[in-house]
């Protein structure tokens, strides 16, 4: 009945924990109190009300935005709104022109088109482990792009000597005849909430450069960096790759960045994702296949109105680090007093990446059992606990880690940490 593709696209969705856990039975303290808390899905929750304030009282939908034009790939307002936001917050060293900018219904959607225009069926996308874990989903759902993963193997991923490790996976790719098209890094990172210091930078696009392939930042969280209130003088601020006069170190047709609305606004539910690329057939590719892809009018007036209001824009950025901050700063305090290793020195993002590995249990008697089971295992644990994490979703280099998701109100996250809490300690006795 089904093509091959259509099959194997069905059966796809009934790979174990293939969705994040607890999506249609989320914890309400009223409505749901025996519902589960989200930890694995990365949404700042902590800024609703001053986004739904602002969109209730400032913004109108012109008549305008019902129709194709005003959104076709951003419509002419939107680019521009956009550029000037990126001039301020991400200091290129040459100005983003609204031409450069093409916007998608979300970056899943930039994910996809990029794949198909820079890759054929087989190719790979290179990046570092731990890593966003969609990524084998976006790239490779409709254009088969494989996600090549290089280890670090006790390497800082952050670090300028990461560069032999990326060497040795495109060279090993070669070998399996995956002809690796791009270098991915995400910048602040995801999961380990940190950002890549301009000489890592710069290094990357001579690496990129000298084996011919793109070089691709996700810098979607690039306005949710927020000191710490201790251990600042170790903590790196985000450097966007546009910021870095790129001359001597890589084409500049071959450099490219995402950034949307998603994170730094609160607002993935607008679905509205940018590529921002000097490339122009790259644009004209991508171009040719947005029509599946535009954004809705609503969303774009919406976006533009924010976007061009800068006041509100310094202060929904203020209001956010600040409770990104304290909402932190309580999850890193429960982790220490339950004895729960995390990784250090993250100050951007929603998240934490924890190490659970202690509490797995390897199921020694199966022989047949997966390599992943001990992981699922856990995670149905803290699912029967009320807790969503999701497993095996960041890749990790090692067995047992998960990223816990901290951009909840205070008093989701607390309930959510002491069942995560419970969960272990009852694993433990």
């Amino acid at each position: 009945m089904l093509s091959q593709r259509g099959l194997k696209s069905a059966a796809s969705q009934d790979i174990p924990w293939r969705f994040a856990p607890g999506g249609n039975n989320r914890y309400d303290m009223v409505s749901n109190p025996r519902g589960v808390v989200p930890f694995g899905t990365a949404e700042n929750a902590l800024v609703q009300d001053e986004l739904a304030t602002y969109v209730a009282e400032k913004v109108e939908i012109p008549p305008d935005a019902f129709l194709y034009r005003f959104s076709t790939m951003g419509g002419p307002r939107f680019p521009i709104a956009m550029a000037s936001h990126m001039n301020k917050y991400f200091q290129p060293f040459h100005p983003v022109k609204p031409e450069q900018i093409i916007t998608a219904s979300g970056l899943t959607a930039i994910h996809e088109l990029m794949a198909c225009s820079l890759g054929d069926p087989g190719d790979g996308m290179l990046v570092s482990r731990p890593v966003y874990g969609r990524f084998e989903l976006d790239f490779g759902n409709t254009a088969n792009l494989k996600i090549v993963y290089a280890d670090m193997e006790g390497v800082d991923p952050f670090g300028a000597e990461v560069v032999p490790k990326y060497q040795s996976a495109l060279e090993t790719a070669l070998k399996e005849n995956v002809k690796v098209k791009a270098l991915l890094i995400v910048n602040p990172h995801n999961p380990l909430g940190r950002c890549y210091p301009p000489l890592a930078l710069r290094e990357l696009m001579v690496f990129c450069q000298k084996n011919s392939i793109h070089l691709i930042s996700d810098e979607v969280y690039a306005l949710s960096v927020y000191g710490t209130g201790y251990d600042a003088e170790k903590s790196i601020n985000f450097s966007s790759v546009l910021s870095i006069d790129c001359k001597g170190l890589i084409d500049p047709e071959r450099l490219h960045v995402f950034y949307g609305m998603s994170k730094d606004f609160g607002a993935a539910g607008l679905r509205l994702g940018c590529l921002v690329t000097q490339n122009v057939p790259l644009r004209k590719a991508i171009a040719c296949n947005i029509r599946f892809h535009n954004p809705s009018g609503m969303s774009i007036a919406i976006a533009t109105q924010l976007l061009e209001d800068r006041d509100f824009v310094k202060y929904f950025v203020k209001t956010s680090h600040e409770r990104l901050r304290a909402a932190r700063k309580y999850t890193t305090q429960v982790l220490d007093h339950a004895g729960i290793r995390y990784h250090r020195g993250s100050n951007a993002g929603f998240f934490l990446y924890i190490d659970l590995s202690p509490w797995l249990i390897e199921s020694c008697d199966d022989q047949h059992a997966g390599e992943n089971d001990a992981e699922y295992a856990l995670a149905q644990k803290l699912l029967d606990g009320g807790v969503g994490l999701h497993p095996c979703e960041e890749h990790g280099e090692f067995k047992g880690h998960f990223r816990v998701v901290f951009s909840h109100p205070k008093e989701v996250l607390e309930e959510g940490l002491k069942r995560l809490v419970h969960v272990l300690n009852d694993q433990s006795s």
